[in-house]
């Protein structure tokens, strides 16, 4: 039997223990290590969860790369045509972790009603186009189905709706210039809305309608076979940059692609500051705990110094009684660290399930409500930092028990 942990275990099991004047501040330790867990899981979660849903919406409009004609010169309007008969659509073949490849069109133009007129961006989607992204975002009506015939469905969103005045089941015409030639009568369609959504993203929302990628085929006097650019979705976000390279190296010369982090580079700049409030915060609650912890061991040592001295004097080393206490500072810590994980985690569930935590300022955020996102992985190496560190913050104090003279020890009150 390992002797340390039989005396560790005896001093936490004792009934002088509970009533020991080393009590309370075991307790605050304790509560401590407990309230600084809660605190990390939070941060984390609330962090994961917000960078994981401002991508979520960037690629639901984007795709996490888009590949186009060099002459498109980056406009947000499809000028120059691409073939689909490409080598890589509708799928790659030679390049893995892609898991979604779809062709778009966009053309810009103005909704006119009775009343009012406003700017938009038209994407023009064909039967290829995974809806899954915009599901959470629909709030009235249902998704336009573009699988058979031309039809002038629609999927508008709810600001531009409000801006316009229409309600779903409406119809609207929209004016479209001749990119061919400017001077010439624009085109002007009719369309009635079957959906209306809300992605939470003012500078999106404001723009994209989304129709019949047919629309703008014939508009632009394309063949079938001619669309603007495609958009690719990966498996894991956080390979974009390889795959951006791999991508850029499979399509022909005259192709190019970007990515939506050099797209919006200003929003992706800006989440990736949680990283850093997210580790500044880890940081200042363990070094909380870790000084908590540290008052805890230096009140334990100094209630059983005459026991430390009889220990001495039978033959024990430094080493052997400073493990004696460090087993019970890690029974302490795991003690934090089990009803932290246990408040923690069921708050994340909580707010992930009902979503009663609500920014006061959704606009700023892209999001109602703070959305919490977590793995097990996170958890169990956030448990071992912490119980790493801590004990390694104790090494130190407890190297007073090197100090205490037995004779000495044995005679204090």
């Amino acid at each position: 039997m390992n002797l340390e942990f039989f005396i560790a275990k005896r001093l936490i099991t004792g009934r002088e223990h509970k009533i020991s004047i080393s009590a309370p501040i075991i307790k605050i330790a304790i509560a401590a290590i407990a309230i600084g867990v809660v605190m990390m899981l939070i941060a984390i979660s609330s962090a994961a969860g917000l960078q994981l849903k401002i991508r979520e919406k960037v690629s639901a409009f984007n795709g996490h790369i888009q590949i186009y004609n060099y002459d498109n010169n980056s406009s947000d309007v499809s000028v120059v045509p691409v073939s689909i008969e490409q080598d890589f659509y509708p799928e790659f073949k030679n390049i893995d972790g892609i898991s979604h490849l779809q062709a778009v069109a966009t053309k810009g133009g103005i909704i006119r009603t009775e009343n009012t007129f406003e700017g938009m961006l038209a994407k023009g989607v064909g039967k290829d186009y995974n809806w899954t992204n915009f599901k959470e975002y629909l709030v009235e009506g249902r998704l336009p189905n573009f699988s058979a015939d031309l039809n002038n469905e629609v999927l508008i969103s709810r600001l531009k709706a409000n801006l316009l005045g229409l309600k779903l089941g409406d119809s609207f015409f929209a004016i479209f210039l001749k990119d061919n030639d400017p001077s010439k009568l624009p085109n002007n369609r009719k369309f009635d809305i079957v959906g209306i959504y809300d992605s939470g993203f003012e500078e999106l929302d404001r723009d994209h309608i989304f129709m019949d990628i047919r629309h703008i085929q014939r508009m632009n006097k394309w063949s079938e076979k001619e669309v603007g650019n495609f958009e690719v979705f990966l498996e894991d976000f956080d390979q974009i940059e390889a795959k951006s390279n791999a991508i850029y190296g499979a399509v022909v010369s005259t192709l190019d692609t970007q990515n939506i982090k050099k797209k919006y580079h200003k929003i992706f700049e800006w989440i990736g500051l949680f990283d850093f409030n997210t580790a500044l915060i880890i940081g200042i609650m363990i070094l909380v705990g870790g000084i908590n912890m540290i008052t805890a061991l230096l009140v334990l040592i100094l209630e059983r110094t005459q026991m430390i001295g009889v220990l001495k004097a039978l033959g024990a080393a430094n080493w052997s009684v400073r493990k004696v206490f460090l087993y019970n500072a890690s029974y302490l810590i795991i003690l934090g660290l089990f009803w932290g994980n246990l408040i923690g985690l069921g708050l994340i569930f909580l707010q992930e399930k009902y979503r009663f935590l609500k920014f006061p300022n959704p606009e700023e955020y892209y999001i109602e409500y703070i959305p919490m996102h977590i793995d097990f992985v996170t958890v169990l190496l956030l448990n071992i930092g912490v119980m790493l560190l801590c004990l390694l913050m104790l090494l130190v104090p407890s190297y007073a028990i090197t100090k205490i003279a037995p004779v000495k020890a044995m005679k204090f009150e």
